[in-house]
């Protein structure tokens, strides 16, 4: 934390006191998750909504963790929040699996094995009043649809094991969800998303907001998902977060995808540095 003349401030430096770095703060690319070879699984093809995300191409692997980084209002949730369906591309084709789909609301992304857990997990994520048990089924019996109902055995199971699983810390599944701590509320909305079996899991920003042991833990299952052969798209704040889990970086800007990190180009500077760079830069000038 620190206070500056802004006028007289380089706009690198500017940009990574506002991401709380110091520059020269220096993390590369140690993920033991590498890029997976092989044909795209997602296809996102000059998608974009106007006034929220420009048109971008962008294509993700089985087993691949694609981060997304970028200043507060860059574009990242809007890009999370069309992906899913919440507000629908109004431009561009999306493939899953080669097959064309149209990912025109949250039950139509469902449908088609895509999953997300929102920033805001207070407001878009749990419903606080409803146990643990019925927050982690709601994905599951959205996709299956509501005329086929998931039995309270198969509730009862699927919660236990998740809970297990992911170290819930709660007396039982019983318990109201809204009394957990907010790292135990977001392993609980990973849980749900877990039990549908995505293909795809968005998650923006899954660490914050939570303690350290949970923070660790949380990163620990990113991992373990795409060795599994989940597809992620992750959204972080936490450049060195980024840096350590994903096969490659998209950096955003004024709701624009601007650049693509990947091997030993994919460090924390160099995410600063194409965060900063202007329109007409490119993140190594």
């Amino acid at each position: 934390v620190g206070t500056r003349e802004t006028a007289s401030l380089p706009r690198r430096e500017l940009v990574a006191m506002m991401l709380g770095r110091e520059l020269g703060e220096e993390t590369s690319h140690t993920s033991s998750v590498q890029a997976k070879a092989g044909p795209a699984r997602f296809r996102f093809k000059g998608t974009g909504r106007r006034g929220k995300v420009e048109p971008f191409d962008l294509d993700i692997a089985e087993g691949e963790v694609v981060g997304l980084a970028g200043l507060l209002g860059s574009g990242r949730t809007e890009t999370a929040e069309l992906m899913f369906g919440w507000k629908p591309a109004d431009s561009g084709t999306i493939e899953v699996e080669g097959r064309g789909v149209s990912l025109s609301s949250p039950q139509a992304a469902i449908a088609e094995g895509f999953g997300f857990c929102p920033e805001d997990r207070k407001t878009d994520g749990i419903i606080g009043d409803l146990s643990v048990r019925e927050n982690i089924v709601l994905a599951l019996q959205a996709r299956r649809g509501w005329a086929r109902p998931v039995s309270r055995a198969e509730q009862n199971e699927l919660a236990d094991r998740y809970i297990r699983a992911l170290d819930i810390r709660t007396d039982g599944r019983e318990k109201p969800i809204k009394l957990l701590s907010g790292g135990n509320q977001q392993k609980a909305i990973l849980a749900r998303w877990l039990a549908m079996d995505p293909k795809l899991l968005i998650l923006d920003e899954p660490t914050r907001g939570i303690d350290v042991g949970a923070h660790a833990e949380i990163i620990k299952l990113i991992r373990e998902l795409c060795e599994k052969g989940m597809s992620l798209a992750v959204i972080s704040s936490e450049l060195e977060e980024l840096v350590a889990y994903s096969s490659r970086v998209r950096v955003l800007r004024d709701h624009r995808h601007v650049d693509e990190l990947s091997g030993d180009k994919m460090t924390t500077d160099g995410i600063v540095a194409a965060i900063a760079a202007s329109d007409d830069q490119g993140a190594g000038a």
